[in-house]
């Protein structure tokens, strides 16, 4: 049986946080839905100090935060975007439309249509995380969504240069210095001076990720993609203290609030990277966040084997999940639930989230249970269409189909498939709503 060696905070106290964001979120996107732009300049000098005519650039100034940046940056993040965009194209070449004769005159298919209109969020409160342009706003365009918007908040009280230029290298059609609720909430709901979108995409701290939560059905979501999560798989021949310490502060540096879990079959390991923990906390420039959210949120387990590993895995079902074993692929075969799995101690978690091509917006707070990452098929809607070619094949359908809407006593129904029999087949089939439908096959 699995022994918590350290554990982090309780469900109740997880569960106040929550509904704490939770009031907070509801009323400022009430305010955003009754004011529009009023509410979102109010809540942009509230929140980051940070005002101006109009929260969109204008192509002089992402002109000006491009010619900011060494060549050496800007090098570095075409590299970035060519790999995202490489597998993003892999991946949108897997989806297919199709188009398929079923029975003798029944033509069925569908087409992959991407959404009119993405709204992307980029963090950058903390960090100007410019990956995250590379991760949503590549894939909607890979994808072919004709309009992408992207807001990122101000940093050190000004647009993030990086984030800029990578937000316009990357192809967005209008790029906004806008952070938080406030940013999400104008581009699902729109303003005046914003027009709203169909969906919306990208990480963000909780506040964040609620605002998309409750805007979810009024717009589209990618995932619930809140505070970033990490689970380092390791045993005593895959990986070290240090190495395990490392990859464990590397994404509790994100925010107070992430969770950062070592699950091992190795107590020696599990304490040894308890130890490297403490001494990593000691020089790391970011240790004071990392600190926050290894204290309240940091657990350690030792499990008996792979098998209870993968079981626990499953339950913790992490965003990211990093495997240093003496056999990753195990993993790989049988876990299920995670957002992306790093496998081996030549790969880490740093990697997918900057550079190495994968998508960065994973799911969190165990929705891996049920969704992956962001992809190119989050901007597609699979459609379906369907064609009848001839009067026999629509005879045909159109018996058992009268027959099926019976069963279900939707006369209104029936009639669709009775008329379509009366005309294409010759048969003299009264009105449903009089004498009924067909009842037997013929």
């Amino acid at each position: 049986m699995a022994e918590w060696l350290k554990r982090g905070a309780t469900s109740e106290a997880r569960a106040d946080s929550d509904r704490k964001v939770r009031d907070t979120v509801e009323a400022i996107l009430a305010d955003i839905s009754a004011r529009g732009d009023a509410a979102v300049r109010e809540l942009s000098v509230k929140f980051d100090g940070w005002d101006r005519d109009s929260y969109r650039l204008t192509a002089a100034e992402i002109q000006d935060c491009i010619d900011q940046l060494p060549a050496q940056a800007l090098k570095d993040i075409e590299f970035a975007q060519v790999q995202v965009r490489n597998f993003a194209r892999i991946q949108r070449e897997s989806m297919q439309d199709v188009e398929v004769e079923t029975l003798p005159g029944v033509v069925l298919g569908h087409r992959h249509i991407p959404v009119n209109a993405a709204g992307c969020y980029v963090p950058g409160g903390k960090y100007p995380l410019l990956a995250s342009a590379h991760m949503s706003v590549i894939t909607a365009k890979v994808a072919g969504v004709p309009r992408v918007v992207t807001c990122a908040p101000p940093f050190q009280g000004r647009p993030a240069p990086a984030i800029v230029a990578a937000q316009a290298m990357a192809g967005a059609d209008e790029i906004w210095c806008l952070g938080g609720i406030q940013a999400v909430g104008a581009m699902a709901l729109g303003t005046a001076s914003m027009a709203a979108v169909d969906m919306l995409v990208g990480p963000g701290n909780a506040f964040v990720a609620e605002a998309k939560r409750q805007l979810f059905g009024r717009v589209g979501i990618d995932l619930f993609a809140g505070p970033t999560e990490t689970l380092v798989i390791a045993d005593e021949i895959g990986a070290d203290g240090e190495l395990c310490a490392t990859d464990l502060l590397g994404q509790a540096e994100h925010g107070p609030d992430s969770p950062a879990i070592l699950l091992t079959t190795s107590r020696a390991l599990a304490e040894d990277t308890m130890r490297e923990v403490e001494r990593l906390l000691g020089i790391l420039p970011t240790a004071e966040i990392a600190r926050r959210a290894w204290d309240s949120f940091g657990e350690v387990i030792v499990a008996e084997d792979d098998a209870e590993m993968v079981r626990i895995a499953d339950d913790i079902a992490s965003e990211h999940v990093q495997v240093m074993t003496r056999d990753p692929d195990y993993f790989l075969q049988h876990m299920t639930n995670y957002g992306a799995l790093f496998l081996g101690a030549r790969t880490n978690v740093s990697y997918g989230d900057k550079v190495i091509g994968t998508n960065h917006t994973l799911p969190t707070k165990k929705s891996a249970r049920f969704t992956g990452g962001l992809w190119v098929g989050k901007f597609l809607k699979t459609c379906t269409y369907q064609r009848v070619l001839t009067d026999s094949a629509s005879t045909m359908i159109g018996e058992y189909c009268s027959r099926l809407c019976a069963l279900e006593g939707f006369a209104g129904h029936g009639e669709q498939a009775n008329i379509r029999v009366r005309r294409h087949g010759g048969r003299n089939i009264p009105y449903a709503g009089v004498a009924g439908p067909l009842l037997a096959a013929e």
